[in-house]
């Protein structure tokens, strides 16, 4: 049976990514050594981390004045480096999730926490508008897509102060104006690469401005002046997604990635609202391209398990809603083919006409 991962992350990856991942597991490009057993000092590495580089510069067309690095720790730890190396004072964030309370949980560690606005009145089932961004904070942090809620900021803020994104789960799917950004930061594990590596991109200016002593490892400064080898890198990671970066650019760039997600998003989220069972979670002007979340209606809430069960014998896979939430969250990744979506609507459709 084919199976069609609607994984929330770890996700789906590109095949040819896989594949030639594997393929330099075995043998990294006929050296006779496997890319597990390479050092990451060698010529063979530096030539793959100088690559994905090159290639996240070219896809989202980074200025000069911008660094790529590739770290660990997941975006989980930028939540603390942001602050670490940005907070001298206050600083300005938007809560839209789970994700922004952690980071926001992390910066009040470090100073004065400004919570401009907030959809946690609503579950965060939208994204807030109207709000004002304080012109004496350090920065401004977004999150720009909410994987557990399925809410997504799609546009570039203009901000009086530095910008600051976790990009961890739309990174790549569509164009960005990443020169209204100081910093954009993510984990790989949705649309670039394996669990493991984390992707910051940074304009070097807007450091070297807090008081307070910094641990070598937290200091931005520290894996910029090495090119992201201070110390071992996730090489496996970093090559998966040197990997991935090529077969975007070699589909079209991000600009041809965003019309394909916007329409596998269209042809799910017309389903949802034509439906009689299901309906959607997320109020329509802030639905994610990445996260669709929706739910059966209150009349059908008891056969949301038997549709679950349902859609695993079609091969679906990954689309049981977070348990904030509840119901299902089918994620759409960049890799995610559009023959996976409209699986997925052939199971909706006929679970709805046997038991509606």
């Amino acid at each position: 049976m084919k199976k069609h991962n609607f994984n929330a992350g770890p996700s789906i990856l590109p095949r040819i990514a896989i594949e030639n991942s594997a393929k330099a597991i075995l043998d990294l490009n006929g050296t006779g050594m496997s890319l597990l057993e390479i050092s990451h000092r060698s010529k063979d590495f530096q030539a793959i981390i100088d690559e994905a580089v090159a290639l996240f510069k070219e896809l989202l067309k980074i200025p000069a004045n911008y660094h790529v690095l590739f770290l660990g720790g997941g975006a989980s730890l930028q939540f603390c480096m942001v602050p670490y190396n940005l907070l001298k004072t206050k600083a300005a964030y938007l809560e839209t999730g789970v994700w922004a309370q952690k980071a926001i949980k992390e910066a009040k560690l470090f100073g004065q926490i400004d919570i401009v606005a907030s959809s946690g009145d609503k579950n965060f089932t939208y994204i807030p508008k109207g709000f004002t961004i304080p012109a004496d904070a350090d920065y401004f942090h977004i999150t720009t897509n909410n994987t557990i809620f399925g809410s997504e900021l799609r546009y570039d803020i203009d901000s009086p102060v530095p910008l600051v994104a976790d990009m961890s789960s739309d990174i790549l799917s569509r164009p960005v104006d990443v020169s209204k950004y100081a910093l954009i930061y993510g984990g790989a594990q949705k649309n670039l690469g394996p669990a493991g590596v984390t992707f910051v991109i940074i304009r070097e200016d807007i450091l070297g401005k807090v008081d307070r002593p910094i641990p070598t490892m937290l200091n931005y400064k520290t894996h910029i002046k090495e090119g992201s080898l201070f110390n071992t890198p996730p090489c496996l990671p970093i090559y998966t997604c040197m990997e991935t970066l090529r077969w975007i650019k070699n589909l079209g760039g991000v600009e041809k990635i965003e019309e394909m997600n916007k329409r596998k998003a269209n042809l799910l989220y017309d389903v949802i609202d034509n439906s009689k069972m299901f309906i959607g979670t997320v109020e329509k002007d802030s639905r994610s391209l990445m996260n669709i979340c929706f739910v059966m209606k209150e009349q059908y809430k008891d056969k949301e398990d038997a549709f679950m069960d349902y859609a695993k014998t079609k091969g679906m896979v990954g689309i049981k809603g977070h348990r904030s939430v509840g119901g299902f969250r089918a994620s759409t990744y960049n890799a995610l083919p559009i023959e996976s979506v409209q699986a997925l609507i052939d199971c909706m459709h006929e679970f709805e006409q046997n038991n509606a």
